[in-house]
């Protein structure tokens, strides 16, 4: 097990209204330095679909998500691991979202992109239930949903 800490900062800004949390970088985000950059990840081809839109560089997702008044963060502060499995995290130090939150006073929710960001965001920030939605991981990892479910459970949290 090696420990890492999240490598960038998130993507956010005044405006921002809707919080989506991962819970921690992929090797493959590592490498490309940019939040879910596995690509099989479906993450960036369902927010695509929703609005209608082609994501392709870095830059055009993070104008994206700021025009959407969408935030992307991760749950995850630091942490080891040996695999981008949530389930292979361990020794894991969170982000202080409330602190986010005070920041970013017009965000209203909270989508948790898989059930680790979901359980790490009840375990310690108990005051952000009403708030936070438990969103199915976008991960292929996430074999148990199809993309057809997914995309139509972050459609109705992102036009609710």
């Amino acid at each position: 097990m090696k420990e890492y800490a999240h490598p960038f900062d998130p993507i956010v800004d005044k405006n921002s209204q809707v919080l989506i949390l991962g819970s921690f970088p992929s090797f493959d985000s590592f490498k490309y330095s940019f939040y879910y950059a596995n690509r099989y990840n479906a993450f960036w081809k369902i927010m695509g679909e929703i609005y209608g839109v082609e994501l392709n560089s870095n830059e055009e997702k993070k104008e994206f998500l700021l025009d959407k008044k969408i935030a992307l963060w991760d749950m995850i502060k630091s942490c080891s691991r040996d695999s981008s499995l949530d389930s292979r995290l361990q020794d894991v130090v969170v982000n202080d979202i409330d602190e986010f939150l005070k920041k970013y006073p017009n965000i209203k929710k909270i989508g948790c992109n898989g059930r680790k960001s979901y359980d790490l965001l009840l375990k310690n920030f108990k005051s952000l239930k009403k708030m936070a939605y438990y969103l199915p991981s976008t991960s292929s990892a996430n074999a148990r949903m199809s993309y057809k479910e997914k995309f139509e459970i972050y459609k109705g949290f992102l036009n609710a």
